[in-house]
């Protein structure tokens, strides 16, 4: 069984070898190289690893080193199964995704192997410093973890980077659409912190009473994330887009940008601040608060046609309406279930406990259905609004291109669902927001993974998960050897592969 060890060299920088034991000897099978800095060392002790897997396989990488012990005969009464396994298929299927998206070239090892844990199993840090350890043979320490924690805060524009240098070369990314959204994490705790971050507020979990924070996310038209910021807990989301689009359009000098976002990110102040910078919007509209002659005009003009667009001029920009039978078909059935609500509420004749929309009090027991508000709703049924003040794009385009604004709600249920981003157990800020940096390269590792395979990355964990790495020993001798479950029907196989030749190649 094959080992990677670190070891001090004359010269004050630090080896990392690969040995075996043979009794109280230690050999040295192979120099893997000398490491003078951390970023150095990470790499260095992440291809020791992988080749030392390889060498206690049946596949040896340098089967002239130890061609004696490969010979050897085992009797098989004398072979046990050592309750060891590993999972290295799934760590180098991981390891060539993180490669090819780049995020390699940041250096910090356990920042890889962090998002690696949150992609297979996500858990709290410490859970997940006993999963990297069970299961690929990595360990850290609690007091290294934290001290790198402040690290990832650091390199969160070198992160971003890395996402956008992938979006523009596999992507055809050049910021010309960008979407945006907001999302709420919670935390398990019912306490708020003392630096005014972790602070309750409207939550889209519905946790309103525990402390949160807000998340606001920039993705291509794929979904995947080019940039992240992190907000207090109480920040209105309408005050979330501004600052992190303006920042992108200054760190990259962006002279062509159009922002697609619901309609949480209407404000009057957002939209003048957008045109005074020189972009364009393609924002959802609340047309529930336009004045109703309006809107009934724009009903009357529309007249149920599908895809028909009746377009009008507004203090926001232009504001395009259309139609749809589906739509409108959902939206009697969402008031009829109101209604129905309203209606049980009037015969019951309790004290309302949660609001009900159709509802009408006459007094603190007697209710009645508020017809006006009815009337209303029906007018609007089936009709969806846009504000923009591009004229550069067909209108249906535009409403297109709004329509994809589902991959930000795909983005953000990936992590939340696949990546477990939430609920949160950290107390510190900076160790809030290098959570935060954490599930956000899982995400882009995740949509890339998805953009390869066209599996699920839920499906992807499920499949490469099965692959062990299964030591045995010779009771005799005290050899141990190593042998990988098969793998040459696997359809993930080839990944691990491109891997491995990638390192041998390298080195």
């Amino acid at each position: 069984m094959f080992k990677v060890r670190k070891t001090k060299t004359g010269s004050g920088n630090v080896a990392v070898q690969i040995v075996n034991r043979f009794g109280h000897q230690t050999k040295i099978i192979k120099h893997v190289g000398s490491a003078k800095n951390e970023a150095e060392l990470g790499k260095l002790l992440e291809l020791g690893r992988n080749l030392a897997f390889k060498m206690s396989s049946n596949e040896t990488l340098f089967p002239e080193m130890y061609e004696e012990e490969k010979s050897q005969l085992v009797n098989i009464n004398n072979l046990q199964v050592l309750p060891d396994h590993k999972h290295m298929f799934a760590y180098e299927f991981l390891s060539y995704f993180y490669k090819l998206s780049g995020f390699d070239k940041l250096g910090l090892a356990i920042f890889k192997h962090l998002v690696f844990a949150r992609i297979i199993k996500p858990s709290s840090k410490i859970e997940s410093l006993r999963f990297l350890k069970k299961n690929f043979g990595i360990r850290y320490g609690h007091s290294s973890l934290y001290s790198e924690l402040l690290k990832i805060n650091g390199i969160k524009d070198k992160i971003e980077a890395v996402s956008i240098n992938y979006a523009r070369k596999n992507l055809s990314f050049d910021f010309t659409l960008v979407f945006f959204d907001v999302t709420t994490l919670y935390f398990e705790t019912f306490k708020e912190d003392g630096d005014d971050f972790r602070k309750p507020g409207f939550s889209k979990d519905g946790k309103h009473q525990q402390p949160q924070v807000l998340v606001g996310l920039v993705v291509t038209k794929e979904g995947f994330p080019i940039s992240i910021e992190t907000f207090e807990g109480n920040t209105f989301e309408g005050h979330t887009m501004l600052p992190v689009i303006l920042n992108l359009k200054k760190k990259y000098s962006i002279e062509n940008l159009t922002i697609v976002a619901d309609a949480g990110m209407l404000s009057f102040n957002n939209m003048e601040v957008l045109q005074k910078h020189g972009l364009q919007y393609v924002v959802g509209a609340r047309i529930g608060g336009i004045k109703e002659t309006v809107i009934k005009d724009i009903s009357k003009n529309i007249d149920k046609q599908e895809n028909y667009i009746v377009e009008a001029k507004t203090k926001y920009g232009r504001l395009l309406v259309d139609y749809s039978k589906k739509r409108a078909s959902k939206d009697k059935s969402d008031r009829e279930k109101q209604i129905r609500k309203a209606e049980f509420q009037i015969i019951n004749g309790n004290p309302i406990v949660k609001r009900i929309r159709f509802l009408k009090e006459e007094t603190k027991t007697k209710y009645k259905l508020n017809q006006s508000l009815i009337d209303k709703d029906m007018v609007l049924d089936g009709l969806k609004g846009y504000y923009t003040n591009t004229n550069e794009m067909d209108t249906r385009l535009l409403i297109n291109r709004y329509k994809d604004l589902w991959h930000v709600e795909k983005a953000f249920r990936i992590a939340k669902s696949d990546l477990l981003a939430r609920p949160m157990f950290h107390h510190k800020k900076e160790n809030v927001k290098a959570h935060i940096l954490i599930v956000f390269v899982s995400l882009a590792i995740a949509k890339i993974i998805e953009f390869e395979t066209k599996l699920s990355i839920k499906k992807v964990v499920e499949q490469i998960w099965d692959i062990l790495d299964i030591t045995f020993e010779d009771t005799l001798t005290k050899f141990k050897f190593t042998k990988r479950t098969e793998t040459i029907n696997h359809p993930l196989a080839s990944y691990v592969d491109k891997y491995n030749k990638s390192l041998k190649t390298e080195y």
